[in-house]
């Protein structure tokens, strides 16, 4: 299954002059399904950031499709498929990202058609 790593930045908030502020990225996108995936492992608090930006995202672009997957998820897929056995999910580290601003890429920029 085609897949892309955070292939596209969101703007989700702008300031006075009209200069995105906050941006949502997705962890994935899978063209085939149009579907951008985004993993959350961490604490509730900052999962609870993630769900508002999650809101945000599809208040601002209702055509875009994102599904998040919490850690019990994630975990559960680990299992499913053998990556893991149940008896080191207590041991396995959450992902981390790279701290900075995203890029922003625009798709019609890269030659891809927009769907849509």
């Amino acid at each position: 299954m085609p897949w892309d790593y955070e292939p596209r930045s969101f703007p989700i908030a702008w300031d006075s002059d009209g200069t995105p502020t906050k941006y949502f990225t997705p962890d994935f996108y899978l063209p085939e399904d149009d579907l951008y995936i985004e993993i959350t492992t961490m604490s509730q608090k900052l999962v609870t950031k993630k769900n508002g930006k999650l809101r945000r995202l599809k208040e601002l672009y209702p055509e875009i499709n994102c599904k998040l997957f919490y850690q019990r998820d994630y975990l559960n897929l680990v299992v499913k498929y053998g990556l893991e056995g149940p008896e080191n999910m207590d041991e396995s580290p959450a992902p981390t990202r790279i701290p900075g601003r995203p890029a922003v890429v625009r798709l019609e920029e890269r030659g891809e058609r927009l769907t849509g």
